[in-house]
């Protein structure tokens, strides 16, 4: 329960910050176009060259047929950690 205190101030503080840039957005422009389009664009690193599967049984299969290991990432409870 001593965490719940500290998840809230983050909270607040992520909320503010992000609040408090929305007071000066950025206008999309021919000029500024580019440049901001490139900045959204994916990033290409190494983890993103990974054809992941989110079906198991068909991962076993492949990583059988291919002779590569097997990584399982699983968890339980809210995505953002907070349970």
């Amino acid at each position: 329960m001593r965490s719940l205190p500290v998840a809230f101030a983050f909270l607040a503080l992520s909320l503010a910050h992000t609040f408090g840039e929305a007071k000066n957005p950025t206008t999309v422009n021919a000029e500024n176009f580019a440049e901001l389009h490139a900045s959204l664009q994916p990033s290409e690193e190494a983890w993103t060259t990974i054809p992941w599967q989110v079906s198991l049984v068909p991962a076993q299969q492949l990583a059988l047929k291919e002779g590569k290991p097997l990584f399982v990432w699983a968890m339980d409870g809210h995505p953002l950690g907070c349970t």
